[in-house]
């Protein structure tokens, strides 16, 4: 049987994975719809969302997402990848379709969209990255890993302008409904091609493998044997560390040049005619796809923490940046370029050292644990921006003066040097690590559960 499975397979099974991701992402259309929610002139008028309901929804999806991705990983570790993820795209498409029903209920969406919706994206998340990881060679599991995440990325430049124009033309209720049947229809069909490969499939080797950075055995750990280790904790720490500087920022994206536009009086000539929030989520999409597919490729050659040491010394420098230097629509541009370059080198990375050092055998699981990190991002992230910029507006409801995101940029900052202490302590305890799983490949051990 496993002479049948050929590149082909593997394709057809990588290509089913990035369509499945693409179809559940609907994360950041959150920002697009939290703006009619919150307009007072907008959809509901009288009765429209505070600042606060609006931003419970995006905490919570974010928050049950890494849960999701958590059983999501371990189901599709017993019974395989195919349901999980079709179960995850009809998750997704049941929560938008409710929340459609109850839009007017900030407690009713917190509750469709925000726990139900991000439950389904981590089922098929956490069912689609296994899944394509086992079909290809060892040497490519960053860039495989950063291909299925970018089609994660990805979906953002098709939702935005569409979401965009059904918020126009059909509002907010039927805008939900609209979406989850898409979304339905298209993650499950999708599915029936996600597949692991048969037992004693062997992935083709490159023709370069000699300068491949990553091209050893790997070793199978379960999760309690995963727990026990430092490098575990230092990897879940500095995850959460970029995550939530990555969320705050993407999260607030048409906030922050809504407000860097009305402060210092600019015109945007690149980007009239389209919606601000609109082309921001497909901007960073785009950007954030290429960082997910390029810093795979580079971290298969260079290292994975050499390349997570560069985007995190670029992202410090670019939340100074923030803070002193962007004051134009060029210049923002290549911020907002720079964090969703930089946020698709972090969520690569971390799920391929995770196979590095724990194998594929209970990966779903493992990297749903790990991915936990980003729960917790998500929930750092939304309370950063706030508590450090003061109230964007006064009881009057005019503009505040003394309103700022400079400490959130410095805070940003600061958290990077943190983070980029914490990668360099991971480095000298993987090097501690591999000498241990190289002693056992040599032994031709296995680990004891």
């Amino acid at each position: 049987m496993a002479e049948t499975a050929t590149r082909k397979n593997a394709i057809v099974v990588l290509a089913a994975c990035v369509l499945v991701n693409l179809a559940i992402q609907i994360l950041y259309v959150w920002s697009l719809i939290r703006v009619e929610l919150t307009n007072p002139e907008g959809y509901f008028q009288e009765a429209f969302w505070t600042s606060g309901q609006a931003a419970l929804p995006f905490t919570l999806i974010l928050v049950f997402f890494a849960t999701g991705a958590l059983i999501g990983g371990r189901l599709q570790d017993k019974f395989g990848p195919r349901w999980v993820a079709a179960s995850g795209g009809l998750l997704v498409g049941t929560g938008l379709i409710l929340s459609g029903v109850v839009s007017e209920s900030p407690v009713g969406v917190a509750l469709t969209f925000g726990v139900l919706t991000g439950i389904g994206i981590g089922f098929g998340y956490g069912s689609v990255l296994p899944a394509a990881q086992k079909w290809f060679h060892t040497t490519k599991r960053g860039l495989i890993a950063g291909i299925v995440l970018g089609g994660f990325a990805l979906a953002s430049v098709i939702y935005a302008p569409i979401t965009e124009w059904l918020l126009r033309t059909v509002g907010i209720s039927w805008t939900f409904i609209y979406l989850g049947i898409g979304v339905a229809i298209v993650a499950f069909i999708a599915a029936q091609f996600v597949k692991n490969p048969p037992e004693g499939y062997q992935p083709e080797e490159p023709k370069n493998i000699e300068g491949a950075a990553e091209n050893k055995k790997l070793i199978d750990f379960d999760y309690k044997e995963m727990l026990k280790t430092r490098v575990f904790y230092l990897m879940f720490a500095t995850f959460a560390l970029v995550s939530s500087i990555g969320l705050m920022m993407i999260g607030n994206a048409s906030n922050i040049t809504n407000f860097i536009i009305g402060r210092y009086e600019l015109e945007a000539p690149l980007i009239m005619g389209m919606a601000i929030g609109a082309f921001l989520v497909s901007f960073i999409a785009v950007i954030n796809t290429a960082g997910r597919i390029a810093g795979g490729s580079l971290a298969d050659r260079i290292g994975r923490i050499n390349t997570l040491l560069i985007a995190t010394a670029l992202q410090m420098a670019n939340m100074l940046l923030f803070a002193y230097v962007y004051k134009s629509i060029v210049f923002i541009i290549i911020g907002f370029a720079l964090v969703g370059l930089c946020f698709g080198v972090f969520l690569t990375m971390f799920p391929a050292i995770t196979g590095d050092q724990y194998g594929l055998k209970n990966y779903g699981f493992n990297y749903g644990i790990m991915y936990m990190a980003y729960g917790a991002g998500a929930l750092l992230a939304p309370a950063v921006a706030p508590l450090l910029s003061g109230n964007r507006y006064l009881p009057d409801g005019t503009l505040n003066d003394a309103y700022s995101y400079t400490n959130v940029y410095l805070a940003c900052a600061a958290l990077m040097i943190v983070a980029l202490g914490l990668i360099m302590w991971l480095n000298a305890e993987l090097k501690k690590r591999n000498v241990m799983l190289d002693e056992m490949r040599e032994a031709k051990e296995a680990p004891v559960g």
